[in-house]
């Protein structure tokens, strides 16, 4: 059986004519004459173009492959004996009683209401256009966004002196969307890769926009490459090679710039340079950071070999960061390239695994073990419940990309809609606001008059939010868990005998077994 489905996706509008076969994709009989709708077929025509997801700028992108073992391969074990946490009384431990809320940082010094953030929405068109509305939901929600690589090189209004970031309007807007909503939950994260760190972006944010978290990155679960978006404009492509980014084709080769001329080829690439971890290297650029004024320091790392993992849990172990975050395979993107998304890197179940068994090595060390957030193809509150279980106890957070921009856009695009309708009808848009969310009237009295301000994005991640929370509380109360630091791995049961081998987590019919010949005799 393949787990793949090559040749044909809706990520790159592509499709094969008749039934394709199931290793190459391709139709069991290709027809010539045909047009091409596959991947193939356009190939032919647009070349690398197919390479990533389309239409580019306007829609997030996952993996469509199938892995041996994914959460839905695990159980929530709940129980009808006790309670912990809370009194096990019945009119004490009810499910509103549980608490989601979680720690992160070396101290415990970032405190969530809610254990998810953002992922990183960086320099690409949907998270240039949909960061405001994320940046109030996650500040009103108390929960953390990050601000992605490469924001700052790619803002057309950004200053430079001596080839460093002076200013950079982009960057201040981000940063003050989040802050002015802000209560003391939650935090903005900004993250650097090796473009950034050339331009002195961590200067920058630290010193002039007072950012007190920051995040230096090895890679992401959708590809082991650097950052790319797209470019509609040879001027574009051509700033962004003077400021030292890798574009594609060359701006500057006239053959370039013929094709693009006559529409061979319509775009332009921006790439990221591949980081080199060093050791050594990753300690000092740690402690500079502190030393510009970073208050905390995470790491956000990829789906790579399981040494790579190794040093990233060791590094962050040596170098106390404040927070690891480990994307698996099989998550999303904005952009990546979608035959990569689909079959690098290991699935976030076993990258997960993994990571238990490396910190059960150094716990047993007494080594110092970071807060660990676990990222990849995550979208509701029952992979919130094992995600926390499975890495249980040293998971404390979970990375929510693609569902909190999803929840946003929809809440973006209905209000829009209620707005646009409201005002055709001469009617109050904050009244349409409140009969379009179930959450609107709660924040109307919440907010009183600022209630207007708030962006409708905003309101549909918090909803969101909201429904994981009372969703998340409810699986937690039936585990008879009260509080988030209680979930444990004998809170999961493996369904498939791949999923009890890969987790050491008991298969159904192996779970319980000590304690069923105690209560049999």
């Amino acid at each position: 059986m393949s787990l793949s489905k090559p040749n044909r996706s809706a990520a790159t509008l592509t499709t094969t004519r008749v039934e394709a076969a199931p290793i190459s994709g391709i139709c069991v009989t290709c027809l010539d004459g045909c047009e091409g709708p596959c991947e193939i077929g356009r190939s032919a025509l647009k070349g690398r173009e197919m390479i990533y997801p389309q239409p580019f700028g306007k829609i997030t992108a996952g993996s469509d492959k199938e892995y041996p073992a994914d959460f839905s391969h695990f159980s929530i074990q709940g129980t009808c004996v006790g309670a912990v946490g809370v009194e096990a009384d019945p009119d004490v431990a009810t499910f509103p009683a549980v608490d989601c809320a979680t720690e992160l940082g070396a101290d415990g010094g970032i405190k969530l209401d809610f254990p998810v953030f953002t992922g990183a929405v960086g320099s690409t068109d949907i998270a240039r256009i949909n960061w405001e509305d994320m940046a109030v939901g996650a500040a009103i929600s108390g929960v953390i966004i990050i601000a992605g690589e490469n924001i700052c090189g790619m803002d057309p209004q950004a200053e430079f002196s001596n080839g460093k970031i002076s200013k950079s309007p982009e960057m201040e807007r981000r940063v003050n969307a989040f802050k002015q909503w802000h209560d003391g939950k939650g935090g903005i994260i900004v993250q650097a890769n090796v473009e950034d760190t050339k331009l002195g972006v961590p200067e920058y944010v630290i010193e002039k926009l007072g950012v007190e978290i920051f995040e230096l990155k090895w890679g992401q679960g959708a590809k082991d490459i650097g950052g790319e978006v797209k470019l509609r404009s040879i001027e574009r492509a051509l700033q962004l090679k003077e400021r030292g980014y890798i574009v594609l084709p060359d701006p500057t080769n006239p053959a370039a710039q013929q094709a693009f001329k006559l529409g061979g080829i319509s775009e332009f690439e921006r790439h990221s340079r591949l980081g080199m971890v060093d050791e050594e290297a990753f300690y000092k650029e740690a402690e500079r950071l502190r030393s510009l004024g970073a208050k905390y320091v995470t790491l956000k790392t990829g789906a790579y070999r399981a040494a790579d993992l190794a040093r990233a849990i060791k590094y962050s172990s040596e170098a106390k960061i404040d927070l690891l975050t480990i994307d698996g395979a099989g998550g999303g993107t904005g952009m990546s390239p979608w035959r990569m998304m689909c079959e690098w890197g290991i699935p976030t179940v076993q990258l997960e695994c993994l990571t238990y068994q490396m910190c059960e090595r150094l716990k047993a060390k007494g080594a110092y073990i970071p807060p660990i957030a676990i990222a990849g193809g995550l979208s509701l509150e029952d992979h919130l419940f094992k995600a926390i279980a499975l890495g249980a106890p040293y998971v404390k957070a979970i990375c929510l990309g693609r569902a909190l921009m999803t929840a946003t856009m929809v809440g973006k695009t209905h209000g829009k809609l209620m707005a646009e309708k409201m005002e055709l009808e001469g009617e109050d848009v904050e009244e349409g606001y409140q009969r379009l969310f179930a959450v609107g009237a709660e924040l109307k009295e919440r907010f009183g008059s600022d209630f207007a301000k708030l962006p409708p994005g905003a309101i549909g991640m918090y909803s969101y939010i909201d429904r994981m929370h009372q969703g998340l509380q409810q699986l937690m109360a039936g585990a008879r868990k009260f509080a988030l630091q209680h979930i444990d791995r004998n809170d999961l049961v493996a369904l498939t005998r791949e999923a009890a081998d890969v987790s050491g987590i008991p298969y159904v019919m192996e779970q319980d077994l000590e304690e069923i010949d105690k209560i049999l005799g």
